[in-house]
């Protein structure tokens, strides 16, 4: 993996994300040098359901490629459940899945990985709000800050930000 500097990373938006949960990795990444693209459904704008915003697209979600890119960052609050149903955000997980690249999802962003069928047998977390569908979906659920299970790296709650971060940073090369 390239050191945070050289990384390209991935995050995926939609409108009533959790504020901090997109914010705070958008921000720290860039804060490393770190490429980020911050995609949306049509590059639309987004605004935080504690009404951060709107803050501004690069690029929109269909025009993304797994392969264009090191990581992928999913931001929880209400964005994941309209995430989760859009085909081509479900194909960008499986193929960062398939590649072995990290993918770091937060609170309920475990929907989005969910649909995309990659956790079966897996172990994450997430928030204890969406814990039934998690285990229904296969995985084997903890209750911890962080939780790295090869390139999967998953968080609780905004709380959890902070080592969530570590996680993401140290997968894709930080010292």
């Amino acid at each position: 993996m390239p050191a945070p500097s050289d990384a390209r990373v991935l995050i995926l938006a939609a409108d009533l994300f959790e504020d901090m949960e997109l914010l705070y990795p958008l921000y720290r990444l860039r804060e490393e040098g770190t490429d980020v693209t911050l995609a949306s459904a049509g590059g639309a704008e987004v605004t935080g359901k504690k009404g951060h915003g709107p803050v501004a697209a690069d690029a929109d979600i269909a025009g993304m490629r797994a392969h264009d890119f090191d990581a992928l960052v999913v931001p929880g609050g209400f964005a994941p459940d309209k995430l989760r149903r859009d085909e081509h955000v479900l194909d960008l997980v499986r193929a960062f899945d398939e590649d072995g690249k990290p993918i770091a999802f937060i609170c309920h962003a475990g929907w989005v990985p969910i649909s995309a069928g990659i956790l079966k047998g897996r172990r994450a977390t997430s928030v204890g709000a969406i814990r039934d569908d998690m285990v229904n979906a296969g995985v084997d659920w903890v209750d911890e800050e962080t939780v790295v299970d090869g390139n999967l790296i998953s968080a609780r709650t905004p709380e959890d930000l902070g080592p969530w971060m570590r996680a993401l940073l140290d997968a894709i090369g930080s010292a």
